[in-house]
């Protein structure tokens, strides 16, 4: 019986996944010109080459420069590494190949300006990174990494004029809010970008434009920083893989924190599918299955599982947990991440759940150590 669960699973999961939807709309703030650049760079973090195809061309049918798209993918080799700068300026380079090819007109732009023989990248790269981050900053524990940003990203870089500054924060924090687990950068990044130039009305105009032509999870993070900087109104709940349902009310005395439960299918009420969604830090009691067994299919975030007596379980997006009836056991998200499951039970008669005491967070704070 247990093999004919796992053998369904994938179609369950297919057919009844949802996408998160986000109302937000775009203004006004960000011209046509930097929002393609918002587009293109998050793009190329994602490593969307197909979507960058299409950003790209979309932008220089709207008159950005070639000279300004291949500028902002040169320059996010430093924030995102050269194998998805190069695969995005060797798409830029098909993308022109194309439009040459089918006798599209292409703006090339202005190549930027040479710099003075005299000219010293160090000093310069200095008195940038002074003005981005308000005051002298200095990388005492790696001065290799402090020499690398001040003389070649600030220095360097930063000198190509084809690109303003405020240009290449917009660039810079349409990247950063693209890729998983450098907030801290992204944090910096917003709260600097207003010394470059960028104003905060441009700044908080960047997810609306990534959550209507790139994605909901970019939208998030980019909003999430925006909020924790600068305040304002934000949907603490961030997009996820399944729809997060209401709030578990019904059970809530029997979790830590908040969860959300959604009823996927109801299977003639002998095998109901149904997904959970936990906050950062929320879990449930240990509890004992009577008379059933439980299957959880995890789908999207970081989360945990630990039977009696035994260590606890990291649980990632993949990962099935099959629970024996009679087993004690609990399970939940990590500290600093959401958490989903969708959780099948077996069909049985008289099934029943004996719900016991909480994971305190004495034991919860204890794991992995």
């Amino acid at each position: 019986m247990k093999n004919l669960f796992l053998a369904a699973i994938p179609v369950v999961l297919c057919a009844l996944s949802v996408t998160a939807q986000n109302n937000t709309t775009m203004d006004n703030t960000l011209t046509s010109r930097q929002q393609h650049l918002v587009v293109i760079a998050s793009l190329e973090a994602k490593g969307d080459l197909e979507g960058l195809k299409t950003a790209l061309n979309d932008a220089l049918d709207d008159g950005l420069t070639l000279s300004e798209a291949k500028e902002a993918l040169s320059q996010l080799y430093a924030y995102t590494g050269f194998p998805r700068s190069l695969n995005a300026l060797n798409t830029l380079q098909s993308v022109i190949d194309s439009r040459n090819a089918d006798g599209l007109a292409t703006n090339m732009g202005a190549d930027p300006k040479p710099l003075p023989e005299d000219y010293n990248a160090l000093q310069k790269g200095t008195e940038v990174q002074s003005t981005l981050t308000g005051g002298p900053y200095d990388y005492a524990f790696s001065p290799a990494i402090d020499f690398y940003l001040k003389a070649h990203l600030f220095g360097d870089i930063f000198a190509r004029d084809n690109l303003s500054f405020a240009d290449r924060e917009l660039v810079t924090i349409s990247a950063l809010a693209s890729i998983e687990g450098i907030e801290p950068q992204l944090k910096s990044h917003v709260n600097h970008a207003p010394n470059l130039g960028l104003t905060i009305d441009e700044i908080r105009a960047i997810p609306a434009v990534l959550a209507q032509r790139v994605g909901q999870k970019e939208s998030y993070r980019a909003g999430k920083a925006i909020a924790e900087v600068y305040g304002g109104e934000f949907d603490e709940i961030p997009p996820m893989d399944f729809q997060v349902g209401n709030p578990n009310t019904a059970y809530a005395q029997f979790f830590v924190g908040n969860s959300y439960l959604s009823t996927l299918a109801t299977g003639d009420g002998k095998l109901p599918v149904n997904n959970v969604t936990f906050e950062p830090g929320c879990r449930n009691n240990w509890h004992i299955h009577h008379n059933f067994n439980q299957i959880l299919i995890c789908v999207s975030g970081k989360g945990w599982y630990q039977e009696w007596g035994k260590q606890a379980q990291e649980l990632k997006p993949g990962d099935i947990v099959d629970i024996p009836a009679g087993v004690k056991h609990w399970h939940g998200a990590a500290a600093d991440s959401w958490f989903q499951h969708v959780v099948v039970s077996t069909p049985s008669d008289g099934p029943n759940t004996e719900w016991l005491e909480a994971v305190d967070d004495e034991q919860y704070n204890s794991i992995g150590l």
